[in-house]
C-alpha cells in the first residue's frame, strides 16, 4: 500500500475580449441553446475545468445542425472565435488539447470554414516580431502538427514559404538576441529553449514537406522554398559548431543538418558516402554539390571538434533509413565508419554530459546495426560476428563503462551489451546458440568475475536470456546461493535481485517446456526458495532485510503459489526457532513473508487468522521481539494492505495498542521512522475506510439491514474506530511524562503529528475522529514543555503539532500563563547556555500566533501604536512578529553598547547571540510575499543590518586573532598572562577596560582574594564584581568568551543570509518593491567576503559560509546585471590575491587555508549545474596550475592555498560529476607536492591525495583496509584517467631507480608510498582483453623492485600492491620466479631488505591464490605442488644459518599459511609427508627447542618467536589428525611424535609465545564445546589431556595480565568436573578456597577484563558447588552477591555489565526462579534488582543480554506449567514488565509476600535524597557551558515505577489475606509523607515556568512526586485492607 498525494490539476480558464463577447451576444438566442450561446456561457465561466466540460458539448451540438447551416454567419463567427482561442491558449493548458480533439470531430461541411478561420489566425501569428513571443508561435505551429487534423490541413493550405520564412527569421533573431544577452543566465536559458523548439519545429515541417510534396519541383535553386531550406541548413550547421549553446541545442542541430541534407541531396544513394567523408574528415570538394559547401562550409573544411562528430553520428543514426538495406553497400560502410568514430571518441570525451551522450548513441548504433543486419550482406555479418574486431572493441567499451559512476552510462552500457548479444545471434542464425563458442567464452569470463562488480549482474541477466539458466547452473550449481550471499550489501542488492528474477523466470520457463507433469516445482523451489528461507531465519540482519525488500516481492509476484510452500516450512519450525536479538528465526521469517504477501495483495489477514495459519499469540511475540526488524515486520503485517479502504478489524486494533505499549522507546532512528510511517498507513486506512462506511450508512436501505445483519454494523465499526484512536492518543500523551526519553518523545510526537494531519478534513465531511477534541489544557502544557527538550527535533515536532492545533491551544491558555511563557522566552534568549536560545526562539514563534499577544505581553515592553489597531488587514502573525523583533532589537542594541565597554561582562551575563537567533527564527516563519506593513519592515531590515555590523565589529577581533581558541587565560598565574601579551596586543578590540592587557578572573570582590593577588600586580581591575539578576556572582572562563564571540558571528551570518532572501527575484524591474536594496546586498556580500577570508576560528568561518551560500544562491537567480556578475568578480579577485602572494595579504595560510576554500566552494556551488560551468573550468585551470607549479616559485603560499582549495572542491558533492575531468591533474599535483622540501606543501598534498582517493574509489564503508569494495579494475581506472597511465609509470620508474641495490647509501623516495597506495587499490579483471593499450604488465617489474625499499612499510605495501597486477593463473609462475630470486646460504652478498620484500610479495600473492575460487582445478593442485617443492629449496632462510630474525619470521609466515591451508583442504597423501617432516625439522632446529640465547631487545626476536609458535601450533593440530595418527607408514609415525608439546610452549619465558598458545587452546576448547569437530573430536582433545593442573598452576603464578586473563577464560570454559579434582595436588587448595581466591581476584584486579572473567568463573563454581550439595559459607555467598550488585552499578563499563548479565542468566534457573529460596529473600531480591537495573541500562547490548534472563525464566515456565505459548524473545520494555510479573508470582510461590512487598515498595520510592540532590545540582549548572544536563537516551524512571505499581496492585488485590506488619508500613508511610512535603516545598521554591529555567531540577522533582503518590496510594490500600480486616474480626 503506497500513500500517494492526489495532485490537483490546475487549468487556467480562457477569457474573450470585448469584441468577441459582443459578436457572440449578437448571435446567441435566449430561448434555445445554439453554438454562440454555448460559447458565450463557456467564456463567462471562471473555472478552467468547467470550461473543459462546456467545450466537450460543442461537437454534439454541431453534429445536430443541418447541412445548410454552413452558410450561417453565426457558425463562421463562432469558428473564428474558436480559432483565436485555440492560438491564444498556452501549450501546456489542457484546454488546448480538449479543443483540438473536439475540432478533430468537425463534420465535413464545416471543414472549409474552419480552415479559413485557422489560416487567417495563423497568418496573424506569423507576423509576430517580438522575439520573446516567438516561443508562442512556435508552440502553436508544433501543436498544429501533432494529432490535430484541422491544424495539419491549415498548414497544408497556408504556403510553406511563409512558415519557412518565419522559421528562418526566428532562428537568426534568437541567435542574435542570445549573443547580446551574454552573461544573463536566466534570459539566455529561456532563449536556448526557444531556439531548441524552433529547430524541432523546422525539422517537423521539413518532414511534413517531404511527405506532402511529391516530386522535386522545389529543388530548382531559384525557388523560394529551396533558398529557405539553404538558410535553415546554414543556421543548423552554425548551431552545431557553436560550443556556447546548450548541448541539447547542438544535438538537435546535428539531427537537423542530416535531415535537411537528406531532403535536398540527390542522388540519395550517394548520401551515405558524403556523411562518411564528413565524419572521417576526408571530404573531397570535387564531388560535393556547391550548395552544400556554401552552407555547411564549416563542416567540410576544419578538423571537426569531438562533440560535433558525436552529434553528427547521432544525426546519421537517427535520420537515415537503416532497415531493408535501402542504402546498399555505402550504407554498410557508413555504419562501420560511425562505430569506429564513436569508439575513438570514447577515449577522448570525459565530461559527464558528453560521456552520457556517447553511451546513448552507441546504444542507438547497436539497434541500427541489428536492423541493418536483418537484410544486410554476408560481408556485414562477418564484420559484426561476436569474434570480430568491432564487437571486441565494443565489449572492451562495455567492460570499462559498466561500473561508471553515472547511472545513465551504466544503463546504456547494459543496452549495448544486450544488443551485441542479439547482433551475434543474428549472425549465427541456424547454428546452435547454446553451444556457441562465443557465448560459452563470455559466460565463463563473466562467472569468473568477482561478485562486487556491478556490471556482472546486468550482463549475466542478458546472457541468461540467450543461453538459458539451466546451462549456467550446469557450470556452477551454487550460483543462486552466491548471489543471495551478495545481498548483504545494499549497493549490490538491487542488481542481484534483478539477476535472480531473470534467472528464476527463465528457469521456470525451461521446466514448463521440458516436463509435462508438475513434479518439477519441488526442484525449482529447492533451487530458488529454500536458500532464501535459510537466510531469512539465520542470515545476518542486513542481508535478510535487503532480500525481503528486493527479492521476496519479485518472487511472490512471479510465483504466488510458492507462498504456501514457504508458510508450510516456516510454520513447522516457528515455535522451536523464535530467533534472538541477532537472528530473525523462523518466526521472524514468517512475519516477513506474511507482511510482504499481504502488502502485495496475495493474502488477507482475516484468512491468516481464521485458517489458524498464525495465531494472535505469534503476532504478539513478533510485535515485542528482541530483533527490531521482526517487530517492524509484525507491525507491517497489521498496517500494510493492498487496498487502502480495507476495514481494520478489532484484533488488529488490540494488537496495535499492545505494540504501542512497548515500542515507542526505540533507540534506532530508522526503526522509529518505520514505526511512524507504518502507523501512518494504518491511520490512513482508518480514515479512508471510515469514509466508505459513512457512505454505506447513508445509502443503506431497510432490506439490506434485514438481509445481512450478521455483518459488522457500520456505525458500530465507526464507534470502535473512534474509541481506538482516542485510546491511542491517550497512550501517546501519557508517553510525554516527565523524564521520558528522547526516542519515546520523538515517536509519540511524530505519531500525533500524523494523526493531526490525516484526520484534519475539509468542513462538511463527516470525520471519524478529531484530535482537537482530545486536547485539554494539561496536554497543551505538556506540548509546550517539549520545547525545553535538549533535542531540536523534539522541539520541531512539538511546534508543528501545536501549529496544527493552535486555535484550540490558545483557547485553553489563560493570559497569565501566556505572560509567564513570554517572560520565560525573553529570559532564555540571554541565557549563557547556548541551547536555551533555541528554546526561546520556538516559544516566541509559537506565541506570535496569538491574537492578544500585544495586549497581554508586549504592552509592558513596547509603547502601543494606535495605527496597529486601525489597520485590520494586517495579519496577527505579521503584527506580532514585527513587535517582537522590534523588542529584541532594542535589547540587542543596548547590549551591544554594554559589550563595547566590557566583552567579559557580556559573555558572562548577557551573551548577545541568543537574541539574534530569536530574530532570525521569527523572520524565517514570516510570509514575505504578502506583507502589509512594507515601510515598517524596510526600516526594520535596515536597522537589523546595521545592528549585525555593529555586533560583528565587537566580537570579530577575538574570532580573527591568530589563535582564537587560546585567547584568554583560564587561570590566574601571571606567567600565562605574560605569555599571551603578544597575541593580546595584536588584537586590540573595542574594549575600554583594558581587558586584553591583563588576565582577568571575575569573582566576588573579597579581601582574601585581593590579598592573594596583591603580590603579583595592582588589583584595581583584576577582579570585577558581577551580579546577575539574582545578585549572584559568576566566573568568566575563556570558553565562555570564545563561545559568546563565535556564536554571535554565527547568528549574524545566518541573519544576513536570511535577509538576503528578501530581495525580490525581479529586482531589475522595480527595486522599490523589495524590503532590501541592491546596495545593501552588495554590502552584505563584502561583509561575508571579509569574514570568510579573515576568520581563524573554524566555527566562525563555517557558519559565515552557511549565510554566504544563501547569498550566492540568491545572486545566481537574480535579474539585476550588477548583482549577477558579482560571484564572478569575487572569484577572480580572490584568485588574483592568492596568485600574487603579496606580503600584506591577510589571507590565512595555516589552518588548511581557513575560510578561503569555503568561500570558493560557495561561489562555485551556486553556479547552475546544467549550464557550461565556465566558472568551475576557469577556477580549476588556475588552481591546478598553482598546485603543480612548473618552476620552483619563490613563494610556496599560493601552492598551499591551491592544494587546500582543491581538496575542498573535490570533497564537495554538489559539484558532482563536473569535477571528475580534473581528478587526474589533482592526483599528479598531490604526488608532485608530496616531494616538496616544504612541510606545508607536503601536508596539504597529503590531505588532497586522501580526498581524491575517496573521490575515485568511493567512501570507505567497512573497517577492512583491503576489502574489494572501494577498488576498480586497472582497465577502468586508466580508461577513466588515461593521463595517469604514463605519469604513474614514469614516477614508478624514477622511484625504483633510486632503490638501486648496488649503491651503498639509502635514498628514500617520498612519493613511493602514495604510488603504492593507488596501485594497491586496483585489481585485475578476467575481462582485460587483448585490445587494451593500457596493459597492466609494465607495472609488475617496477612493483617487484619496490619490495627492495629500505622502508619496512613500503615493502609491506609493495607486497599488497603486486597482488592486483598478477592474474590468478599467473600466480604460481610469479611466485616461483620470486622464490628462485632468493639467495642460497652460500651466496656472497646477501641483502636482507631485498629478501624481506620478496618474501612479503610471495606471502600476499600466495594468500590471494589460496583464497581464490579455483581450489578444485588440477592446475591449482599442480601449481601448489611446484610452490611447495620450491619452498623446500630455500628452507635455510627459516633456520639458524639465516642470522636475520625478521626475514626468518617472514619465511615462517609463508610456511604457516601453507601448513594451515594444507591441514584444512587436503587428504594428506604420501607426497605431503615430506612437507610435514621438513616442518618438524624447522621446529626442532628452532630456538624454542634449544632455549633462547638472546634478550628481547634483539630486533625481530618477538616477531620470529610468534611466527615459529604459530607454525608449531599449526603442525600440532594437523599431525594430531586421524590421517597421520592412524597411518602405518614409518614417515607418518615419525611425524606423529611432535618435537614440541603444548605444555612446552606454556612454559616459555616469553609471554608472547604463551599468549599465542593459550589463544589456540581456547579456540580448540570452544570448538570441542560447540561439537564442531564431532567426528574428529579426538584429534585436538589428545593435545589437551592432563593440562588442567598446568592451567591451575599458571593461574596462581602468571604475571602477564593478558595471559592471566586467557588462563582464567580457559578454566571457565573447561569442565569443572575435570578441574576440581586437580586443585589439591596442583595448588594445594580445596574448591571453596579456589572460590574465595577467584572472588578476591575480582576485588583486587584493576582490569575490567580480568574482573569480568573472574566473576564468571566464580559464579560457575558457586552453582557447581551448590548443585552438588557442597557447603559454601554464608560470608562468601554474601560477598558474591555484593560483587554482582557492584557489577550492575550505574557507571560501570559495558564489559562488566555484560559479564553480570551472563552470570545472572546462568543462575536464573537454579537461584532466581527456584521453588526454594536458596539464597534467602533479601539476597535473591537484590539479584533480581540487578536484572531490573540492567533492563533499564542506556546500552542496548546490555539490555538485550539482560532480557535473556527473562527468556530463560519464561522458557522454564512454559516447560513446567505446560502453557501453550509464552512470550520468550522479548525487547527490554516488555522484559521489564514480565520481570515484575514473575517476581510477584514468585513471592506468592515462596510464601514471602509479607516480607517482600515492603522491599518492592522501597524500590518504588527510590533511594534518592532530595535535599542533597537539589543542593548539589545548583552550583554545577553553570560549570559546563555545553552540558545539557542529563541527556536521556533510554532509561525512564517512571516507566518502571508504573509497571511495578501495576503488578503490586494486582498482587494486593489477589491476596487479601496475608498482610505486612504494621511497623514496617508505618515507617514507609512516614518516609513517603516527609518526602511529599519536601517535594512540594522545593517545587514552590522554583521560579515561575521552572520547566524552562530549571529543566533538570523540575523534571527530577516531578518524577519523585509521582513515585511518592503511587507509593502512598498502595500504602493506603494496604492500610484500608487492614482496617477492614480488623472490623471483620471485631464483628
Amino acid at each position: 500500500m503506497v500513500l500517494k498525494k492526489k495532485k490537483e490539476i490546475q487549468v487556467d480558464a480562457f477569457v474573450l475580449d470585448h469584441q468577441q463577447l459582443e459578436k457572440l451576444q449578437r448571435f446567441s438566442k435566449a430561448e434555445e441553446q445554439n453554438l454562440a450561446s454555448l460559447l458565450l456561457h463557456c467564456a463567462q465561466l471562471s473555472n478552467g475545468i468547467q470550461q473543459i466540460q462546456c467545450i466537450k458539448q460543442i461537437m454534439p451540438l454541431v453534429k445536430k445542425m443541418n447541412q445548410n447551416s454552413a452558410c450561417d454567419p453565426m457558425v463562421k463567427a463562432c469558428l473564428d472565435i474558436l480559432g483565436e482561442t485555440y492560438f491564444a491558449l498556452g501549450v501546456k493548458n489542457p484546454l488546448k488539447k480538449v479543443l483540438a480533439s473536439s475540432l478533430n470531430g468537425l463534420p465535413e461541411q464545416f471543414m472549409t470554414l474552419a480552415i479559413q478561420s485557422f489560416v487567417c489566425c495563423l497568418r496573424e501569428e506569423l507576423k509576430t516580431t517580438d522575439i520573446y513571443l516567438y516561443r508562442k508561435v512556435l508552440d502553436n505551429l508544433a501543436s498544429c502538427m501533432e494529432d490535430f487534423s484541422l491544424g495539419t490541413m491549415t498548414l497544408n493550405v497556408l504556403s510553406s514559404v511563409l512558415i519557412l520564412q518565419f522559421l528562418q527569421k526566428s532562428l537568426l533573431d534568437i541567435q542574435e538576441e542570445n549573443r547580446q544577452n551574454h552573461g544573463n543566465r536566466i534570459v539566455q536559458t529561456q532563449l536556448m529553449h526557444d531556439l531548441l523548439i524552433a529547430i524541432k519545429v523546422s525539422m517537423m515541417l521539413v518532414q511534413k514537406l517531404q511527405e506532402n510534396i511529391q516530386g522535386s519541383f522545389w529543388k530548382h535553386h531559384e525557388s523560394f522554398v529551396w533558398q529557405s531550406m539553404c538558410s535553415l541548413l546554414k543556421s543548423s550547421a552554425n548551431f552545431l559548431m557553436d560550443a556556447t549553446l546548450l548541448q541539447t541545442v547542438q544535438t538537435t542541430s546535428g539531427l537537423a543538418v542530416i535531415l535537411f541534407t537528406k531532403a535536398m541531396y540527390e542522388p540519395i544513394e550517394e548520401l551515405p558516402s558524403l556523411v562518411s567523408d564528413l565524419l572521417l574528415g576526408s571530404m573531397k570538394h570535387a564531388g560535393v554539390p556547391a550548395w552544400f559547401v556554401s552552407n555547411c562550409g564549416t563542416l567540410c573544411t576544419e578538423e571537426l571538434p569531438d562533440s560535433v562528430l558525436l552529434f553528427l553520428c547521432h544525426g546519421a543514426l537517427a535520420m537515415l533509413e537503416w532497415k531493408n538495406g535501402s542504402m546498399g553497400e555505402n550504407g554498410e560502410k557508413l555504419l562501420l565508419d560511425i562505430v569506429s568514430v564513436l569508439l575513438s571518441l570514447s577515449s577522448e570525451l570525459k565530461e559527464s554530459s558528453t560521456a552520457t551522450s556517447l553511451s546513448r548513441i552507441l546504444a542507438i548504433w547497436t539497434s541500427s546495426a541489428l536492423a541493418a543486419l536483418i537484410s544486410g550482406s554476408p560481408n556485414l555479418k562477418i564484420k559484426l560476428n561476436g569474434n570480430s574486431d568491432i564487437i571486441g572493441k565494443l565489449l572492451e567499451y562495455i567492460y570499462t563503462h559498466w561500473e561508471h559512476p553515472l547511472d545513465a552510462v551504466r544503463h546504456q552500457t547494459k543496452l549495448v551489451f544486450k544488443n551485441l548479444l542479439q547482433i551475434h545471434r543474428t549472425t549465427i542464425t541456424g547454428s546452435n546458440e547454446k553451444s556457441d563458442p562465443f557465448f560459452a567464452r563470455l559466460t565463463k569470463r563473466l562467472l569468473s568475475l568477482e561478485w562486487h562488480v556491478k556490471g556482472k549482474y546486468a550482463s549475466l541477466g542478458c546472457l541468461v536470456e540467450c543461453v538459458g539458466t539451466e546451462n549456467i547452473l550446469q557450470l556452477d550449481r551454487t550460483i543462486p546461493g552466491q548471489i543471495l550471499d551478495v545481498m548483504n550489501d545494499q549497493s549490490l542488492a538491487p542488481y542481484a535481485s534483478d539477476l535472480l528474477e531473470t534467472m528464476f523466470t527463465n528457469h521456470k520457463g525451461h521446466f514448463t517446456l521440458s516436463f509435462q507433469e508438475s513434479t518439477w516445482i519441488d526442484q525449482w523451489h529447492d533451487i530458488w526458495v529454500s536458500p532464501l528461507l535459510v537466510i531469512l531465519c539465520e542470515g545476518n540482519h542486513d542481508q535478510a532485510t535487503y532480500i525481503i525488500d528486493y527479492y521476496l516481492p519479485k518472487l511472490l509476484r512471479y510465483s504466488p503459489d510458492s507462498l504456501s510452500y514457504m508458510i508450510r516450512i516456516l510454520q513447522a519450525s516457528a515455535d522451536a526457532n523464535l530467533g534472538s536479538c541477532s537472528t530473525r528465526g523462523a518466526l521472524g521469517a514468517l512475519m516477513a513473508c506474511l507482511r510482504t504477501a499481504r502488502a502485495h495483495g496475495h493474502l488477507e489477514l482475516s484468512n491468516i487468522m481464521s485458517n489458524g495459519l498464525v495465531s494472535t499469540e505469534y503476532i504478539k511475540q513478533g510485535l515485542v521481539h528482541q530483533h527490531n526488524q521482526v517487530c517492524i515486520d509484525a507491525l507491517g503485517l497489521l498496517c500494510e494492505t493492498h487496498r487502502s479502504t480495507e476495514i481494520v478489524s478489532t484484533e488488529e486494533m488490540e494488537l496495535i495498542q499492545f505494540f504501542i505499549m512497548y515500542n515507542l522507546n526505540s533507540q534506532s532512528p530508522s526503526v522509529r521512522q518505520q514505526i511512524c510511517s507504518l502507523l501512518r498507513k494504518l491511520f490512513c486506512r482508518i480514515q479512508e475506510s471510515s469514509q466508505v462506511l459513512y457512505k454505506l450508512e447513508q445509502n443503506k436501505t431497510k432490506q439490506e439491514l434485514l438481509g445481512n445483519s450478521s455483518k459488522r454494523h457500520p456505525l458500530g465499526i465507526l464507534q470502535q474506530y473512534k474509541d481506538f484512536m482516542s485510546s491511542v492518543c491517550d497512550r501517546l500523551f501519557e508517553a510525554l511524562f516527565p523524564g521520558s526519553s528522547h526516542p519515546t518523545r520523538f515517536s509519540a510526537l511524530s505519531i500525533l503529528g500524523s494523526i493531526a494531519e490525516i484526520f484534519s478534513v475539509p468542513k462538511g465531511q463527516a470525520q471519524v475522529f478529531q484530535l482537537d477534541q482530545e486536547i485539554d489544557s494539561t496536554r497543551v502544557r505538556t506540548l509546550i514543555q517539549c520545547f525545553a527538550s535538549t533535542f531540536e527535533e523534539v522541539k520541531v515536532l512539538a511546534f508543528e503539532l501545536l501549529m496544527k492545533l493552535h486555535d484550540v491551544a490558545f483557547n485553553l491558555q489563560d493570559s497569565e500563563n501566556l505572560d509567564l511563557l513570554f517572560q520565560a522566552a525573553m529570559d532564555l534568549s540571554t541565557s549563557t547556555k547556548p541551547y536555551d536560545c533555541v528554546t526561546a526562539s520556538y516559544l516566541l514563534n509559537f506565541l506570535v500566533h496569538h491574537k492578544g499577544l500585544e495586549h497581554i505581553c508586549l504592552g509592558k515592553y513596547v509603547e502601543h501604536k494606535p495605527w496597529m489597531d486601525e489597520n485590520t488587514s494586517v495579519s496577527t502573525v505579521e503584527k506580532n512578529t514585527l513587535a517582537v523583533i522590534k523588542l529584541l532589537l532594542v535589547n540587542v542594541e543596548e547590549e551591544i553598547f554594554h559589550a563595547k565597554k566590557s566583552l567579559l561582562q557580556a559573555a558572562a551575563s548577557f551573551p548577545i547571540y541568543g537574541r539574534v537567533h530569536c530574530i532570525t527564527g521569527a523572520l524565517q516563519q514570516l510570509p514575505f510575499n504578502n506583507l502589509t506593513l512594507v515601510a515598517e519592515w524596510k526600516e526594520m531590515v535596515a536597522r537589523l543590518i546595521l545592528m549585525s555590523y555593529k555586533l560583528s565589529a565587537v566580537v570579530s577581533p577575538v574570532v580573527q586573532s591568530s589563535s582564537p581558541e587560546g585567547l584568554i587565560p583560564m587561570d590566574s598565574d601571571s606567567e600565562s598572562a605574560g605569555r599571551l601579551q603578544m597575541i593580546l596586543h595584536e588584537i586590540q578590540p573595542q574594549d575600554t577596560n583594558d581587558y586584553f592587557l591583563q588576565a582577568k578572573i571575575l569573582k566576588e570582590h573579597c579581601k582574601a582574594e585581593s590579598e592573594k593577588l596583591a603580590d603579583h600586580r595592582p588589583v584595581e581591575n583584576i577582579c570585577t564584581e558581577m551580579r546577575g539578576k539574582e545578585r549572584q556572582t559568576c566566573d568568566v572562563t575563556a570558553q565562555m568568551v570564545l563561545v559568546c564571540c563565535w556564536r554571535s558571528m554565527k547568528e549574524v551570518s545566518l541573519l544576513l543570509g536570511t535577509l538576503c532572501k528578501l530581495l525580490p527575484s525581479q529586482a531589475a524591474s522595480e527595486p522599490s518593491d523589495g524590503l532590501i536594496t541592491v546596495e545593501q546586498v552588495k554590502h552584505i556580500g563584502d561583509y561575508f567576503k571579509h569574514h570568510l577570508l579573515q576568520s581563524r576560528h573554524r566555527g566562525a568561518f563555517e557558519l559565515a559560509y552557511a549565510g554566504f551560500v544563501q547569498l550566492t544562491e540568491m545572486l545566481s537567480r537574480c535579474n539585476s546585471e550588477s548583482l549577477r556578475k558579482m560571484p564572478e568578480q569575487w572569484l577572480s579577485c580572490v584568485l588574483e590575491e592568492i596568485k600574487s602572494c603579496d606580503p600584506s595579504s591577510t589571507l590565512c595560510a595555516t589552518r588548511r587555508s581557513a575560510g578561503i576554500p569555503f568561500y570558493i566552494q560557495a561561489l562555485l556551488a551556486s553556479e547552475p549545474k546544467k549550464g557550461k560551468t565556465d566558472l568551475l573550468k576557469m577556477t580549476m585551470k588556475e588552481l591546478i596550475s598553482l598546485a603543480a607549479p612548473l618552476n620552483e616559485s619563490s613563494s610556496v603560499i599560493p601552492q598551499v592555498h591551491a592544494l587546500n582549495i582543491l581538496r575542498a572542491l573535490f570533497r564537495d558533492t554538489r559539484l558532482g560529476e563536473n569535477i571528475m575531468p580534473y581528478v587526474a591533474d589533482g592526483i599528479q599535483a598531490a604526488i608532485l607536492g608530496f616531494m616538496s622540501p616544504v612541510w606545508a606543501v607536503r601536508n596539504s598534498s597529503t590531505l588532497l591525495f586522501s580526498a581524491l582517493i575517496t573521490r575515485i574509489f568511493g567512501v570507505k564503508r567497512g573497517k577492512d583496509e583491503n576489502s574489494k569494495k572501494n577498488r576498480m579494475t586497472g582497465r577502468e581506472f586508466f580508461s577513466r584517467f588515461p593521463s595517469l597511465y604514463p605519469f604513474l609509470l614514469k614516477q614508478l620508474e624514477v622511484v625504483t631507480s633510486t632503490l638501486n641495490s648496488e649503491a651503498e647509501e639509502l635514498k628514500i623516495h617520498p612519493s613511493l608510498f602514495l604510488l603504492l597506495l593507488i596501485l594497491g587499490r586496483l585489481y585485475p579483471s578476467p575481462m582485460d582483453g587483448t585490445y587494451s593499450a593500457l596493459s597492466m604488465a609494465p607495472f609488475v617489474p617496477f612493483i617487484i623492485r619496490c619490495g627492495h625499499s629500505p622502508v619496512y612499510r613500503s615493502r609491506e605495501m609493495s607486497g599488497r600492491a603486486l597482488v592486483p597486477f598478477v592474474m590468478v593463473n599467473e600466480v604460481p609462475h610469479t611466485v616461483l620466479s620470486l622464490l628462485e630470486g632468493l639467495p642460497d646460504s652460500t651466496s656472497p652478498c646477501i641483502r636482507q631488505n631485498n629478501i624481506h620484500g620478496t618474501l612479503l610479495q610471495v606471502f600476499h600473492l600466495l594468500q590471494s591464490y589460496l583464497e581464490s575460487k579455483q581450489l578444485v582445478s588440477s592446475d591449482f593442485q599442480q601449481g601448489l605442488g611446484d610452490i611447495i617443492t620450491c619452498i623446500g629449496t630455500k628452507l635455510w632462510l627459516a633456520k639458524r644459518p639465516n642470522p636475520c630474525l625478521v626475514t626468518r619470521a617472514a619465511y615462517l609466515d609463508v610456511l604457516v599459511m601453507l601448513s594451515t591451508h594444507l591441514g584444512k583442504f587436503q587428504k594428506q597423501g604420501m607426497q605431503l609427508f615430506g612437507f610435514w617432516e621438513e616442518m618438524n625439522g624447522v621446529i626442532s632446529d628452532s630456538e624454542l627447542v634449544s632455549g633462547i640465547p638472546y634478550s628481547s631487545a634483539i630486533p625481530g626476536l618477538i616477531q620470529y618467536l610468534q611466527s615459529i609458535t604459530k607454525l608449531v601450533l599449526s603442525v600440532l593440530s594437523v599431525t594430531a589428525g586421524p590421517d597421520i595418527q592412524s597411518s602405518s607408514s614409518p614417515v607418518a609415525k615419525k611425524i606423529a611424535k611432535p618435537s614440541l608439546s603444548v605444555a612446552h610452549l606454556l612454559r616459555c619465558e616469553f609471554h608472547e609465545v604463551r599468549l599465542l598458545a593459550l589463544e589456540a587452546i581456547l579456540l580448540w576448547l570452544k570448538q570441542i564445546n560447540s561439537k564442531q569437530i564431532a567426528e574428529g573430536g579426538g584429534s585436538v582433545l589428545c593435545l589437551l589431556i592432563d593440562l588442567e593442573g598446568t592451567f591451575l598452576t599458571m593461574a596462581l603464578k602468571e604475571k602477564n595480565l593478558q595471559c592471566f586473563c586467557k588462563v582464567l577464560e580457559i578454566l571457565y570454559n573447561m569442565d569443572l568436573r575435570n578441574v576440581l579434582p586437580k586443585t589439591e595436588c596442583s595448588i594445594k587448595m580445596n574448591p571453596n578456597e579456589l572460590l574465595t581466591w577467584s572472588l578476591n581476584i575480582v576485588d583486587i584486579s584493576n582490569s575490567t577484563e580480568i574482573q569480568s572473567i573472574a566473576l564468571k568463573f566464580a559464579s560457575k563454581l558457586v552453582i557447581h558447588l551448590l548443585q552438588n550439595h557442597q557447603q559454601i559459607s554464608e560470608v562468601v555467598l554474601k560477598k558474591w552477591v555484593q560483587l554482582i550488585v557492584y557489577f550492575c552499578g550505574d557507571e560501570q563499563q559495558t564489559e562488566m555489565l555484560l559479564a553480570a548479565a551472563e552470570v545472572l542468566k546462568s543462575v536464573t534457573t537454579f537461584l532466581l526462579i527456584n521453588e526454594k529460596l536458596i539464597l534467602g529473600l533479601s539476597d535473591t531480591l537484590a539479584v533480581w534488582k540487578c536484572v531490573v537495573l540492567l533492563l533499564q541500562n542506556e546500552d542496548l547490548v546490555v539490555r538485550d543480554a539482560a532480557a535473556e534472563v527473562i527468556q530463560v525464566a519464561q522458557s522454564e515456565k512454559k516447560i513446567s506449567k505446560g502453557t501453550e505459548f509464552a512470550l520468550r524473545i522479548v525487547n527490554a520494555p516488555m522484559a521489564l514488565d514480565l520481570a515484575f510479573g514473575i517476581l510477584c508470582e514468585l513471592l506468592q510461590q515462596w510464601g514471602e509476600i509479607r516480607a517482600g512487598v515492603p522491599i518492592l515498595l522501597e524500590w518504588l520510592l527510590g533511594d534518592s535524597d532530595l535535599k542533597r540532590d537539589s543542593e548539589t545540582s545548583a552550583p554545577e549548572e553553570d560549570d559546563y557551558l555545553f552540558d545539557k544536563g542529563e541527556v536521556n537516551f533510554w532509561g525512564e524512571k517512571l516507566t518502571h515505577v508504573r509497571q511495578l505499581s501495576k503488578h503490586l496492585l494486582q498482587l494486593i488485590s489477589m491476596t487479601h489475606l496475608t498482610l505486612p506488619d504494621h511497623g514496617e508500613l508505618n515507617r514507609l508511610s512516614r518516609i513517603a509523607l516527609d518526602q511529599a512535603q519536601l517535594v512540594e516545598h522545593l517545587l514552590r521554591a522554583l521560579r515561575p515556568t521552572p520547566e524552562f529555567s530549571k529543566t533538570a531540577e523540575f523534571t527530577r522533582l516531578a518524577i519523585q512526586k509521582e513515585r511518592i503518590s503511587v507509593c502512598l496510594k498502595i500504602l493506603n490500600l494496604l492500610k484500608s485492607d487492614d482496617t477492614c480486616k480488623n472490623e471483620n474480626l471485631e464483628k
